[in-house]
């Protein structure tokens, strides 16, 4: 049996849902696993139409330039993990997984988080920063959940 993961999902003053610590975490432990169902990129823009969206709202997870997860179908708590500027965790692509990682030492209780890293392809900067918004709060946050370079 699968050991489960020491989080727990509930409000987040950061955006809608989010993973909390139940326990300390050490810094370097992998907490959780992003699951969800796998599915091509084209699978991926059918689904999720940014352009016709309200505001940005999705559970896809990059693997490589052929693959994505979707954590609607299938997935887990580490769909609810917040981005967050100055970030306690990263991700990490192990194989064809990717698992959320503590970059420091996390206190029970503290909302995990992790940079997006969201990367600009065709739009203008500024419809990218209107759709792509920050709310995680911190000091050194730049108002995007976009790394603010563009894809080569």
């Amino acid at each position: 049996m699968p050991r489960r993961a020491p989080v727990e999902v509930r409000e987040s003053v950061i955006q809608g849902r989010g993973v909390y610590a139940t326990r300390a975490i050490k810094q370097g432990t992998w907490i959780i696993e992003y699951t969800g169902e796998r599915i091509s990129h084209a699978e991926a823009d059918m689904r999720y139409d940014d352009a016709h969206m309200e505001r940005h709202h999705t559970f896809l997870f990059t693997i490589d330039e052929h693959l994505c997860i979707d954590a609607f179908i299938g997935g887990n708590e580490a769909r609810y993990v917040n981005h967050s500027c100055e970030p306690n965790c990263e991700t990490v692509l192990s194989g064809k997984e990717i698992h959320v990682v503590a970059m420091r030492d996390i206190a029970a209780g503290e909302e995990l988080t992790y940079d997006y890293g969201y990367t600009l392809d065709d739009e203008s900067v500024e419809e990218a920063l209107r759709r792509y918004p920050c709310r995680c709060g911190q000091h050194g946050c730049r108002g995007t959940i976009l790394r603010l370079e563009r894809t080569p």
